[in-house]
C-alpha cells in the first residue's frame, strides 16, 4: 500500500491509501499502476512554451516576412496570438477541473460527441507520431552538416533510442529534460532579440536600419490582405504545439494552480517571442531578400536568426544555429512521443483503442502508448526512403490540420462544457478557473478556424490546378471527416445532454495531488533546505 497527501475541498491535508499491487478490470487487462503527478509549474510551462519555439520560428519564419511584408508578418502573428489566448484559456478552464491526460478526447466525449472526441484524438496522435517521424528524419539532415561520413540513418536511430530512454522511466526526467532543453531555445531567442536591436541601432555590426524597411515599395505591407492572410496561416501551424499544457495537466502536481498559471503565462511569452523577433527580422532583413524564402529549407544558413547574427559579426552563427536546431528538433520529438502517447492512453481509456494500451507501469509510464508510439514512428519514417520520400510527404500532409482541428474542436467542447455546467446549477465560483470573454472567445476560434482549414489551401486552386495538390492540401481534413461519419455511422452515438455531462469524476476534488513541494516538504515529508528552497523558487522564477 503507497500513502500519499491530497488535498481536498475543505483545504485539510489527509491522508489516503490506493492500491498498488495489480488489479483487472472487466476486460480482464491488469490495472496496477496509473499516472505520477510528477511534473510542476515550471515544467508545465516550458513545455508548452518549448513546444511552440521550433523551426517554424528559426527556419520558416523568415518566409512569413517575405510573404507578408515586416507589417504583415508582425499583424498576422498577432492575430494568431489572440486565437491562442482564446484556446488556452478555454483549455484551461477544462484541465484545471478536470486534469486527465489526453484531455482534448476526454473532454469532447464526454462533453459534446463521442464522435467528436474519437476523431479529434486519432487525428491528434497521428499527427506527434507522424511528427517523431519528421523529427528523426531532421535531425538526419542536420548532423549530416557536420558529419557526412556517417550513414544519415545511423543518427535517427541514435534520437529514437534517446527519446524512447527518456520516456519510458519517469515523467518527471522527461519534464525535467525538455524543461532545460525548452530554457535553452528561450534564451537564444531573448539573444536573438538583444541582438537585433544592437544591429537594428547600429551598436553591432556598424550599420543603422532603423525603421527603413518599413518604407520600402509597397510599405509595410506589400501584399495587402492576401498577404496578411498566408501569414496567418503560417503562424496558425507554428504555434500548434501550445496545447500540450492539456495533456500535462493529467500528470501535474496541482494541476488547479499550475494549468490555470501555465496558460497564462505561456501566452504573452510566446506572443512577445514571436511578434518581437518577427519585429527584428523585419527591421533588419528586407522583405525583397530572396533569401527569406529560402529559410524553410533545411540550410541553416539563410535562417533569418543566422542572416541577423551575422550582421552583428558572428561569423560562427551557422554553427550556432544548427546546433539549437538540431536541440529543437529532439526537444520537438519528445514532446512528440509524450503527447501522443498519452492521447493514445485517453483513447483506449474511452474505449476507442485496444485495452493493453492503458497498461501504465511502475514508474507511471503508459508503456505501451509510448512504444507504440516510437513503433509506428519508426515505420513512418522508414516511408522517407521510399519512392523519393512521396508517402512520406502525404502522411505529413494527413496530419497537417491536427492542430487547427484540435483548436476548434477545443473550443466546441469548451462551450458543451460551460452549458451543461450552468444548466446542472453548478456555480462558476466553483471552478479552480473561469474562462473571460465566454461564449466570444470560443465563438472567434470556431470561425476563424474553421475559415483557415478550409481557405489554407486556396493557392492550390489557381492555375495550373491539379487534383494531386487539392487533396495533399486538404486530405487532413477528409481523414477528420471520415473518422468522425465512420464512428457517427458505426457506433451511432448521441449527442451529450446537459443534463447527462458527468461534472464528478476526475476532478480535482477527488484527484491523487502531492501537495509536498508546496509545503516546502521534501519526498519524505521532511522540510527541505533552505539551499533547495532558494534554488526551487530561482527556478520557478525562471519559468
Amino acid at each position: 500500500m503507497d500513502k500519499e497527501k491530497v488535498q481536498v475541498d475543505n483545504s485539510e491535508t489527509k491522508t489516503i491509501e490506493h492500491v498498488s499491487t495489480n488489479q483487472s478490470d472487466e476486460s480482464g487487462i491488469q490495472q496496477g499502476h496509473s499516472l505520477k503527478r510528477g511534473l510542476k509549474a515550471r515544467h508545465i510551462q516550458m513545455i508548452a512554451l518549448g513546444g511552440t519555439i521550433g523551426t517554424g520560428l528559426l527556419m520558416a519564419s523568415g518566409k512569413a516576412i517575405a510573404k507578408g511584408g515586416p507589417g504583415g508578418a508582425i499583424l498576422g502573428y498577432g492575430l494568431v496570438g489572440i486565437l491562442v489566448f482564446c484556446v488556452m484559456m478555454s483549455l484551461g478552464e477544462m484541465a484545471a477541473y478536470i486534469p486527465v491526460a489526453g484531455s482534448f478526447s476526454h473532454f469532447a466525449s464526454r462533453f459534446a460527441d463521442p464522435s467528436l472526441g474519437f476523431c479529434v484524438g486519432w487525428v491528434y496522435w497521428a499527427n506527434w507520431a507522424v511528427g517523431v517521424a519528421v523529427e528523426l528524419t531532421g535531425v538526419a539532415m542536420i548532423m549530416e552538416y557536420w558529419v557526412k561520413s556517417v550513414n544519415s540513418v545511423v543518427w535517427s536511430v541514435i534520437c529514437l533510442v534517446i527519446l524512447v530512454i527518456i520516456n519510458v522511466f519517469s515523467v518527471k526526467g522527461y519534464g525535467e529534460i525538455e524543461y532545460w532543453m525548452a530554457m535553452v531555445k528561450v534564451l537564444i531567442v531573448i539573444i536573438f532579440i538583444i541582438v537585433g536591436l544592437c544591429v537594428d541601432t547600429g551598436a553591432a555590426g556598424g550599420v543603422y536600419y532603423g525603421v527603413s524597411n518599413f518604407h520600402l515599395p509597397g510599405g509595410a505591407f506589400p501584399y495587402g490582405f492576401l498577404g496578411v492572410f498566408n501569414v496567418f496561416i503560417t503562424a496558425a501551424f507554428s504555434f500548434n504545439g501550445v496545447e500540450i499544457v492539456g495533456i500535462t495537466a493529467g500528470e501535474s502536481a496541482n494541476p488547479h494552480k499550475t494549468v490555470p498559471s501555465a496558460v497564462k503565462q505561456v501566452f504573452v511569452r510566446i506572443v512577445l517571442f514571436y511578434v518581437l523577433s518577427m519585429l527584428i527580422i523585419g527591421l533588419i532583413i528586407p522583405y525583397t531578400d530572396s533569401r527569406l524564402l529560402d529559410g524553410s529549407s533545411s540550410n541553416v544558413s539563410v535562417s533569418p536568426f543566422t542572416l541577423v547574427f551575422e550582421k552583428a559579426g558572428a561569423m560562427w552563427a551557422a554553427d550556432m544555429m544548427n546546433a539549437i536546431i538540431l536541440l529543437t528538433m529532439i526537444s520537438a520529438g519528445n514532446s512528440g512521443v509524450y503527447s501522443s502517447s498519452r492521447t493514445l492512453l485517453s483513447l483506449a481509456e474511452n474505449g476507442y483503442a485496444p485495452k493493453f494500451f492503458t497498461r501504465v507501469n511502475r514508474f507511471g509510464i503508459p508503456i505501451w502508448s509510448v512504444l507504440a508510439t516510437c513503433f509506428v514512428g519508426c515505420l513512418a519514417f522508414l516511408t522517407s526512403f521510399i519512392g523519393s520520400g512521396v508517402v512520406f510527404n502525404w502522411l505529413t500532409c494527413l496530419t497537417s490540420l491536427a492542430g487547427l482541428i484540435t483548436w476548434v474542436s477545443i473550443s466546441i467542447t469548451h462551450l458543451r462544457f460551460r452549458q451543461g455546467y450552468i444548466a446542472q446549477g453548478r456555480s462558476l465560483d466553483a471552478l479552480p478557473y473561469v474562462a473571460p470573454l465566454f461564449p466570444f472567445c470560443d465563438i472567434l476560434v470556431i470561425v476563424i478556424g474553421t475559415i483557415i482549414i478550409f481557405g489554407q489551401g486556396y493557392s492550390t486552386f489557381i492555375a495550373p490546378v491539379t487534383a494531386s495538390n487539392i487533396i495533399s492540401s486538404y486530405i487532413g481534413l477528409i481523414l477528420a471527416v471520415v473518422l468522425y461519419v465512420g464512428h457517427k455511422a458505426w457506433k451511432r452515438p448521441a449527442f451529450i445532454k446537459n443534463s447527462e455531462m458527468d461534472f464528478e469524476t476526475g476532478t480535482i476534488q477527488k484527484t491523487v495531488i502531492d501537495i509536498r513541494d508546496d509545503e516546502g516538504l521534501d519526498g519524505n515529508g521532511k522540510p527541505l533546505s533552505r539551499w533547495k528552497r532558494i534554488w526551487n523558487k530561482i527556478l520557478d522564477a525562471i519559468a
